[in-house]
């Protein structure tokens, strides 16, 4: 988990997959350098992940794909 202090004020973008009826998101910081901040929709003053680019893409590589069953 980080707090730090670069995300205060960031643009976080919500899951495209979101349908605005559960809650049930994810929001991402695009723009972090080398890194993809990820945090809770409903609650966005809560933690956030700290994920490395690389192992961001191969995640959502595999999600895309329809390999991580």
């Amino acid at each position: 988990m980080t707090t730090h202090e670069s995300l205060v004020g960031a643009m976080w973008r919500k899951s495209s997959y979101s349908d605005g009826g559960d809650n049930n998101c994810i929001e991402i910081i695009d723009s972090f350098p080398g890194a993809v901040p990820v945090r809770d929709s409903k609650n966005p003053d809560g933690p956030v992940l700290l994920f490395p680019a690389a192992a961001w893409s191969a995640f959502i590589g595999g999600v895309t794909a329809d390999r991580l069953r």
